[in-house]
């Protein structure tokens, strides 16, 4: 086949590569125990790279079910630092009652790949190791090295995936200067028919915390002046009706003079959230970044109804901005007061700059497949692996891209009901990530 047709041949086989990882039900509960099939995923990407003729590293980091795939493609010019190309297998528990197809179906149908995880984030999954594989059978060699990693326990922090790859096995990753993931690169349709490709440079923090309440247990029918579950409802509430100060990151600055550039609107900081309304469906994700947020999430306290429980516990997702971790800590304690014990996991927040080569070459493919385009970078309130592999020294970015039609809400896709990826967007993704990785 000549070369317009091997990448045709690589961007279908992404579509086919997608479907039959979305069958494979990855859900990751946080709990080691209700795990189901991290490993199979795992084995089956081995296999498919073992059978284009890698050498894998494949790494049990936490039981029989916490699997990560590792291969190096050795690259022209060894002296430069290697890219690697990372994601994660598993994926959020889904309900199939509130899908219109099963979420560990893989369905192609009307013109869209369905499942949970088709864009968080087997998507990328499916076109990285379609690609991984053409280049080896068809013994393409490329500027640098290039790492791909399919990781496990992104879902629930990367502790048996990035995070212990990072601590345990570094090796793997050296020479790796640079690395592209999830949530970046898809586009966002603007005034005129402008499509903006947005490349994720900056993340929020993440603090997954757990708030616990003490009183006095006693008898539901009497009357009590400590309980802890009142106490805790009180904290709860403050909390979650908090609003964080307005605050404009870089990224965040970037990001609006881009669009102010292409569409002309403005975004006066004396109404910055009313302006970004404007953005439409994504505007829920950009908003997301202009302020910290608290949101619990679960409340657990008691046993029985006519029991007042000693101790009631609840469960909140804060994401913090760049540079301001010491600033809410401190308006925390000030909301909750002494009395609310806190403990927590957290993870840093990650922001670089929409500069250098790297980025010259995500502009430069996308705008080969797409030559109107603009691309744009971004801060994504949520977080990806790039927490874990910026300890070791790797500048991060969001790239896998889709073009997307105007009117899919595809920020409501991400942990939603009807998770789809469009057919299209695919094999568009696969052409734009070929050409970024042969010259980047």
């Amino acid at each position: 086949m000549t070369e317009p047709n091997l990448i045709e041949a690589a961007a279908a086989e992404a579509v086919t590569l997608t479907s039959e990882l979305l069958r494979i039900d990855t859900t990751n509960t946080g709990d080691p125990d209700t795990l189901v099939g991290e490993r199979v995923a795992a084995e089956y990407v081995a296999e498919k790279l073992t059978d284009a003729g890698y050498e894998i590293t494949y790494v049990e980091s936490g039981g029989k079910n916490r699997h990560n795939v590792i291969v190096r493609l050795p690259g022209a010019d060894p002296s430069r630092g290697g890219l690697l190309i990372h994601g994660h297998l598993d994926v959020v528990p889904a309900d199939p009652s509130e899908w219109s197809v099963h979420p560990f179906s893989g369905a192609v149908q009307d013109d869209y790949v369905w499942g949970r995880g088709a864009v968080d984030m087997k998507d990328m999954c499916g076109m990285a190791l379609a690609l991984a594989r053409h280049y080896k059978m068809n013994n393409v060699v490329p500027p640098r090295d290039l790492v791909f990693a399919f990781l496990a326990d992104e879902e629930a922090g990367g502790k048996y995936g990035a995070q212990w790859l990072v601590e345990n096995r570094p090796e793997l990753f050296e020479g790796v200067t640079e690395a592209i993931s999830e949530v970046g690169g898809f586009s966002i349709t603007l005034k005129d028919d402008v499509r903006a490709y947005l490349i994720e440079t900056a993340e929020k923090g993440i603090r997954w915390m757990k708030l616990r309440v003490r009183g006095t247990a006693g008898h539901g029918s009497m009357i009590h002046r400590d309980n802890a579950v009142t106490k805790l409802a009180e904290a709860v509430a403050k909390l979650g009706n908090h609003r964080f100060p307005l605050v404009l990151t870089d990224s965040v600055k970037e990001f609006l003079a881009g669009v102010t550039e292409i569409t002309g609107w403005d975004f006066p900081e004396d109404d910055i959230e009313g302006s970004v309304a404007k953005l439409g469906n994504i505007s829920r994700m950009i908003g997301a970044t202009l302020r910290d947020t608290a949101n619990p999430t679960m409340l657990t306290a008691g046993y029985k109804s006519n029991v007042i429980p000693s101790v009631a516990e609840a469960s909140v997702d804060c994401r913090i901005l760049p540079g301001r971790l010491e600033a809410f800590d401190r308006e925390l304690d000030e909301l909750l007061g002494p009395d609310i014990e806190k403990e927590w996991m957290e993870l840093p927040p990650v922001e670089t700059t929409f500069d250098g080569a790297l980025v010259d070459a995500m502009t430069a493919a996308v705008l080969a497949e797409d030559p109107g385009a603009k691309t744009l970078p971004y801060m994504l309130s949520g977080g990806t692996d790039a927490k874990s592999f910026q300890d070791l020294g790797i500048r991060n970015f969001g790239f896998a891209p889709l073009k997307l039609p105007a009117d899919l809400d595809f920020s409501a896709l991400f942990h939603g009901v009807d998770e789809r990826v469009p057919v299209e967007a695919l094999k568009f993704g696969t052409r734009v990530l070929d050409r970024f990785l042969r010259t980047s």
